[in-house]
């Protein structure tokens, strides 16, 4: 095994960490380069589809944040207040995230495909005292504002010509605010150590669960900038798919490029595949970032080629697993590899492929350095031999790791302890050093006494020219017995017969993890970050299935 590890190793300088005692993430990404004679660079460019294209410099970066800081300065607050962000893509993202950070207080991004309920509890939960939304959000907000019992100040993203108090709380278009700022405070120095952020889990089970990450966690991704990004020169400008309020875009679309002087190029609109295309080649991105379905439309529904994409040079994916089917195809149309990278809310993107080894189908690539990635057995705390299956385990020491779940202490006390934090995750490494991901244990399939990872089917399964997407899950058929099945959506207008797949499972795996049944339905459950809810996966959703055995 460690030849091939130690191949990989040989490859990387010795990485040593270098966090220093005070730091801020807001001042890092907006003020660093100014610093670096990189004022006048693009920072970020947005296009929208409504609203045309706008875009700042790392000048007036720094002003804008400087501005929103001293609008949360004067507000009074007491120390480490949360402010809740509920806009699209927009150059008001990263001005008011960052500005909040700057302030010295946390701020909390949120998704706009969250209902008005859903950011009610939120703002409760967080104990928010201001918000940054649009106005049609705050209109759908204002019939449930007795529950807004926390929040004092609302400032408008767009505009607004109603600036009022409405009950306790004042009401404020932003741009006008921050437009009206001439005179400006010192920001307060924060620790390395101090919370910065509060991001919410996509809720899999029960409510959204608040995870709080401190400045350092921007300097605990600095491996990933260096070993998945492929970071080459001032003139990288990467083409993000993803909404800021998403941890995945939150790192790679808004804080890391920011901090290293790239130009970000981001997108409100309508999903359309081409819009992709047609961007990077307007804006000669030379980094793009999305997920596998974005690869796979795409592929599937435009006729693009390197020549449409002469200035990408590198091309990454997370989120979910990338099929081999998508990772072909995207090379022999585009001559580039994908990148893959795993992540979670709580530790973003910490293992992934790079330029530096090759990439192997199905593996999730290596922990990158500077990150010393165990896996463990649970109940002896030693790391397991190669090829067992073993918890991911972070060292509680990690920059990168978050500080705590909000407001839930024995949460916190039972994923971090022991010197370690305890992923929920599992993986095995085979015999080259390389790890796969098998998922969590609630999702490992247990079937007549073997271990199955779903990952592993639905490798196979994607791969197969009738099918857009599948979900592998284990089903109970009687006490003790569960059957391991595969749910699928079709592309479209396919009209292959049920059967037919469970005979490839067949040809394509192990008798024991092959599925036994074959479900066909038109949509999977999912997040509201696209990741697909296992747990509510029954037969309820089936248009059709298999009758072989």
């Amino acid at each position: 095994m460690n030849k091939m590890k130690d191949k990989f190793k040989s490859k990387y300088p010795l990485w040593r960490w270098d966090i220093p005692k005070e730091f801020n993430i807001g001042s890092a990404c907006s003020d660093r380069q100014l610093n670096l004679n990189n004022g006048n660079n693009i920072a970020m460019v947005v296009e929208d589809d409504v609203f045309g294209s706008s875009q700042i410099t790392y000048q007036q970066l720094s002003k804008k944040t400087n501005q929103f800081s001293e609008l949360i300065k004067r507000l009074n607050l007491i120390p480490h207040s949360r402010v809740l962000i509920r806009i699209p893509n927009c150059l008001n993202y990263p001005i008011s995230f960052l500005g909040t950070i700057k302030s010295g207080h946390i701020a909390v991004p949120t998704s706009t495909l969250l209902t008005a309920k859903e950011i009610i509890y939120l703002a409760k939960d967080s104990k928010a005292s201001v918000l940054v939304t649009d106005f049609q959000t705050w209109e759908d907000l204002i019939p449930m504002i007795d529950e807004l019992t926390y929040l004092a100040t609302v400032f408008i993203s767009g505009k607004y010509s109603q600036e009022a108090m409405i009950g306790n709380i004042s009401v404020k278009e932003l741009d006008t605010e921050l437009e009206s700022v001439k005179i400006f405070s010192n920001n307060p120095t924060t620790l390395t150590d101090d919370p910065a952020y509060l991001v919410y889990t996509s809720g899999t089970t029960g409510y959204p669960k608040g995870v709080l990450h401190a400045h350092r966690a921007l300097l605990g991704r600095e491996p990933a900038s260096k070993y998945w990004f492929n970071f080459s020169d001032s003139k990288d400008r990467i083409l993000h798919t993803g909404k800021f309020n998403w941890t995945y875009a939150l790192g790679s679309a808004l804080m890391d490029p920011l901090y290293h002087g790239k130009t970000v190029i981001v997108y409100e609109g309508k999903n359309d595949p081409s819009v992709w295309l047609n961007l990077i080649k307007k804006h000669k991105a030379t980094i793009f970032v999305g997920v596998p379905s974005i690869y796979r439309q795409i592929l599937q529904k435009t006729q693009g080629v390197k020549k449409d994409v002469a200035t990408l040079k590198h091309c990454m994916s997370a989120g979910e697993h990338l099929s081999d089917e998508i990772f072909d195809q995207w090379t022999a149309r585009f001559d580039l590899n994908i990148y893959e990278a795993v992540g979670m809310s709580e530790f973003s993107y910490y293992i992934s492929q790079s330029i530096y080894s090759p990439i192997r189908p199905g593996s999730a690539g290596f922990p990158q350095p500077g990150h010393n990635i165990q896996l463990l057995d649970i109940d002896t705390l030693k790391p397991v031999k190669t090829g067992d299956e073993g918890m991911i385990c972070i060292p509680n020491n990690d920059p990168g790791l978050f500080i705590k779940y909000w407001n839930l202490e024995k949460e916190t006390e039972k994923h971090k302890h022991s010197g370690w934090f305890f992923t929920g995750d599992y993986a095995r490494y085979d015999r080259d050093g390389y790890l796969w991901f098998l998922g969590r244990k609630d999702d490992i399939i247990k079937s007549f006494g073997y271990r199955v990872s779903p990952y592993e089917i639905e490798r196979i399964f994607k791969a197969h020219p009738a099918v857009l997407d599948c979900a592998a899950i284990g089903e109970a058929v009687g006490q003790d017995k569960i059957l391991v099945v595969v749910y699928l959506i079709l592309n479209e207008n396919s009209q292959i017969n049920p059967n037919d797949l469970i005979l490839y499972g067949r040809k394509n795996l192990a008798t024991y993890k092959s599925p036994k049944i074959a479900y066909i339905v038109n949509s999977l459950p999912r997040t509201k970050n696209g990741k697909i809810l296992r747990k509510e996966i029954n037969k309820s959703i089936a248009l059709r299935q298999s009758d072989i055995r």
